[in-house]
């Protein structure tokens, strides 16, 4: 990666980043564990979408971290001095499986960086392409979109979005556990403090309690078309929208319209925490 102007975001649209992994099963396995099924992949199987943010992990000393417990932008990332840091949405296209056991590519552009001013302050969305290989071809590519917001004021009135009412063709209770939230974690070997320490979670963030994770959340979503239809994706997208926090249950329905899903994650009341779509 070259030097970067820390002074000018924009010069780190282009920013390239290339990193090697193996698919071993093993992180596979402990993904089924902690679905609480019985670990059943192997070298040969087909990796389940969304299951490769299992790997290319990065591990920066810890006195390269943020206060969140994620690396300080700067380096692959845009030096972005908002402190609070969340996934936005995501959008994939799945070309070929995903294949255990074999050595893959992931190569990584920052394609955009928006600054805007919103109902909590000021925000600052960045978004990554990233194309994965294996054996030459492409296999999986995503576009991840995250967003950098303000810390919040102390005496700032809490905008809870409002409950909005869905028609579903199916749906399933999802009952998070803080063992899961450890899990998945350490899976992915993410430091967001948010999901693991609920003092700064509450304190610093101002969040009621735990947060369940984004990608687990969008994770959970496509498992459940895939379990619905028997059908692999061709592309799938999803959107952040509130947070589930705390260890309390959530729904994830869908609906079939035509050759797609409409899916989403509901909070127990009624607030839709992700929408997202499925094309097969």
């Amino acid at each position: 990666m070259a030097i970067k102007d820390k002074s000018n975001l924009q010069s780190w649209v282009g920013q390239e980043m290339i990193l090697e992994d193996k698919l071993r099963p093993e992180p596979a396995h402990f993904m089924q564990a902690t679905l609480d099924r019985k670990p059943s992949l192997n070298a040969g199987d087909t990796l389940p979408p969304l299951w490769h943010w299992l790997y290319f992990l990065e591990a920066k000393p810890i006195s390269e971290l943020g206060r969140e417990g994620h690396p300080r932008t700067g380096g692959f990332l845009p030096p972005v001095e908002l402190p609070r840091r969340m996934w936005a949405g995501g959008r994939f296209e799945f070309i070929n499986p995903l294949i255990l056991g074999k050595e893959v590519t992931k190569y990584s552009t920052i394609t955009s960086i928006v600054k805007k001013e919103g109902r909590s302050g000021k925000l600052c969305f960045v978004t990554v392409k990233h194309n994965i290989y294996q054996e030459g071809q492409s296999a999986v590519i995503e576009e991840h979109d995250i967003v950098y917001r303000e810390d919040p004021l102390p005496d700032a009135p809490q905008s809870e979005p409002k409950p909005t009412s869905v028609l579903v063709d199916f749906s399933e209770t999802i009952r998070p556990t803080e063992i899961m939230l450890f899990r998945y974690s350490a899976l992915t070997f993410n430091g967001h403090r948010i999901h693991y320490d609920i003092d700064y979670a509450r304190n610093v963030e101002s969040y009621e309690g735990l947060v369940f994770h984004g990608p687990l959340t969008a994770t959970l979503l496509i498992d459940l078309a895939l379990r619905q239809t028997g059908k692999q994706p061709k592309q799938f997208s999803f959107r952040a929208l509130a947070p589930l926090v705390g260890i309390i249950p959530f729904e994830i329905a869908g609906k079939e319209v035509d050759d797609s899903l409409d899916l989403w994650a509901i909070r127990n009341d009624g607030v839709i925490a992700m929408s997202a779509q499925v094309v097969f």
